[in-house]
């Protein structure tokens, strides 16, 4: 064989040498690959899980505090409304001591009068503060915000129209708290 030939194959042979090798080169980083592909997908996943429980767990603990938070605003609801009963209250424990001081029945009564008065006054407050409105019971009897307890002959009314009030009545807002006891006209 020539020289020529024998250079040839050796080239030959060399190159593909060379590309097996390169094949399993190939082989084996592609191995690597998918194994690191598929320790870093592992990784990923245990790395979500875990962000998963923490937000479940941060999600549970905020439904459980809303929860108590809700039954304790339920619970003092009517604090602020309790607070504001506070100064009646006042009033009329001052009427009561005003009873044991010494004065004329005609100067106690009038002190008494005033402190009733100004007790009355001080309802009226807070209740106008907290939406509680009286229940007018001029005219028209209304089966609604009305609770007609007799029916009375009255030449000033015509049927139907409320002629005393027995008993005041009372709305929370839109809501009935109490109706008003009323006598209407036959």
């Amino acid at each position: 064989m020539s020289e020529e030939k024998k250079e040839e194959l050796i080239q030959e042979e060399t190159t593909e040498q060379e590309v097996q090798a390169e094949v399993v080169v190939e082989e084996t980083t592609k191995e690597e690959s998918f194994e690191d592909k598929i320790a870093s997908l592992k990784q990923q996943l245990k790395d979500s899980e875990d962000k998963y429980l923490r937000v479940h767990a941060d999600f549970e603990n905020i439904k459980k505090r809303l929860e108590r938070e809700k039954y304790q605003a339920i619970d003092y609801a009517s604090e602020k409304f309790a607070k504001d009963l506070l100064a009646p209250i006042d009033s009329l424990e001052m009427a009561l001591q005003s009873a044991n001081v010494n004065l004329d029945a005609a100067e106690l009564l009038g002190k008494l009068k005033e402190g009733i008065e100004l007790t009355i006054k001080n309802f009226n407050t807070t209740f106008e503060k907290h939406n509680i409105s009286k229940i007018e019971t001029d005219g028209e009897f209304d089966p609604n915000v009305h609770n007609a307890v007799m029916q009375v002959d009255s030449a000033d009314h015509e049927s139907g129209q409320i002629v005393t009030e027995l008993q005041k009545g009372y709305m929370l807002k839109d809501r009935l708290l109490r109706p008003s006891m009323v006598s209407i006209a036959n």
